[in-house]
This record gives C-alpha cells, sequence and structure tokens, in this order.
C-alpha cells in the first residue's frame, strides 16, 4: 500500500507563487514515478505533470508550460510542483498520484497511475 499526501494548496491572487507538496509512503513497494492532476466540479481530471524516476522525463499540460516546475525531493518520498505566474484557470483541487508500473505508464492519464491523495484546494482570484 502507498500513502500519498498532498500540502501547500491556497488562496493567492494572479500572478503569485504556490509550491505543493506530495509525500508519499510506500512500505515494500517501488514507485517509478508521479504525476500531478487537478480537477474541478463537473470536469474530469486533468493532467498538469509527471515525471518518471527511471528516465527522468518530465512532461507539462501546454498551459502550464513555463509557468509550473515539477521536481522531486531531497528526501526520495517527497515531490513538488512549483507554481508561479498563477492564473485564476489554475483554480481546481490539485492531486498528487503514484505509479508503480515499472513498465512505463502513460503518464497524462489517470489510469496511469495507481495510488492517489486526497487533494489540496488551490485557489487564484483576479
Amino acid at each position: 500500500q502507498v500513502q500519498v499526501e498532498e500540502s501547500g494548496g491556497g488562496s493567492v491572487q494572479s500572478g503569485d507563487s504556490l509550491r505543493l507538496s506530495c509525500a508519499y509512503f510506500a512500505r515494500a513497494i517501488r514507485t517509478y514515478g508521479i504525476g500531478w492532476f487537478r480537477q474541478t466540479p463537473g470536469k474530469e481530471r486533468e493532467f498538469v505533470a509527471s515525471i518518471n524516476w527511471n528516465t527522468g522525463y518530465i512532461n507539462y499540460v501546454d498551459s502550464v508550460k513555463g509557468r509550473f516546475t515539477i521536481s522531486r525531493g531531497n528526501s526520495g518520498n517527497t515531490a513538488h510542483l512549483q507554481m508561479n505566474s498563477l492564473k485564476p484557470e489554475d483554480t481546481a483541487v490539485y492531486y498528487c498520484a503514484v505509479t508503480t508500473s515499472s513498465g512505463g505508464f502513460y503518464y497524462d492519464r489517470t489510469s496511469g497511475y495507481d495510488y492517489w491523495g486526497q487533494g489540496t484546494q488551490v485557489t487564484v482570484s483576479s
């Protein structure tokens, strides 16, 4: 079992920054990457960013390229999403997800991940 916990959400003004953190606890299970997704009411969960531990590949949805940065924490079981130049359309609940798939994974699909956190709210006002 893998426990996943997000933190760092909040309410900010347009143009501000936030840093989300994801802490995951995997006992006897190897993880191969994490992804960040976001969701607003009535919409499907949307891919935001991902990082593959094995290949080092990082991917972003086009709408956040140049503004968001995903990284692995120094402790090895944490990851971060640095969000700069936030816009009102970034408002959503942000979820961290962990994959245990060693054979590659669909980084931009929810089905590519096995364990999810409860989400953290990010609200950006204009």
